[in-house]
């Protein structure tokens, strides 16, 4: 799928980002875009002939920015812990000063079985990506003796993960921004080994 977008596209799936975070698939509407943006409902079925086509490049532009994130994750910390930390602390910045108050992929799981398919198979590929990521930092964690996993790293990095999603919703509810840095620390304070 061809994520490049005119100006004006990227400000409309800018805008259908922040109410995904906000409500999910069926939160939102064209003609909630159009009074952001101020442009008609019609212009916007120029650049997004249907919702899902918008929703899908919205998802497939977070998914390609999570894996490049990631990756640079990757090149610029070395220690598994301190990987833990920055990408909790990524995410505790965007949950306070509420530029992404909570990952769209996790509100769109919610919604799973109601989203148009093609959005659903880029939803469950962001997930295997971070999935896949965590596990690599647990078992490097593991190898090196930082942290001591209670079951196979798979498993591991998949509870971390569900955890953090955990974080954002816990955070949302009690509309406590620090819920889920103090969430989010004690899952990573857990995996070290016992003293």
């Amino acid at each position: 799928m061809d994520t490049e977008l005119s100006p004006r596209a990227a400000e409309i799936a800018e805008h259908a980002k922040i109410l995904l975070a906000a409500g999910g698939y069926n939160g939102f509407s064209y003609a909630d875009i159009s009074d952001r943006v101020r442009i008609g409902k019609a212009s916007i079925h120029h650049h997004f002939p249907s919702k899902a086509e918008l929703v899908l490049t919205v998802v497939v532009q977070h998914r390609a920015q999570s894996r490049a994130g990631l990756a640079a994750l990757d090149k610029q910390v070395a220690d598994p812990r301190a990987r833990l930390d920055a990408y909790t602390g990524y995410w505790t910045a965007c949950i306070r000063d509420a530029t992404s108050p909570i990952c769209i992929c996790a509100m769109l799981a919610a919604e799973l079985p109601a989203v148009p398919r093609e959005v659903a198979d880029e939803v469950q590929g962001y997930f295997r990506d971070l999935s896949a990521w965590l596990e690599s930092v647990l078992k490097k964690g593991a190898a090196t003796g930082q942290f001591r996993l209670q079951d196979t790293a798979a498993v591991e990095a998949n509870a971390f993960m569900a955890t953090v999603h955990g974080a954002m919703l816990s955070a949302r509810a009690f509309d406590n921004p620090a819920i889920f840095e103090s969430i989010t620390q004690a899952a990573i304070r857990r995996l070290a080994p016992e003293a």
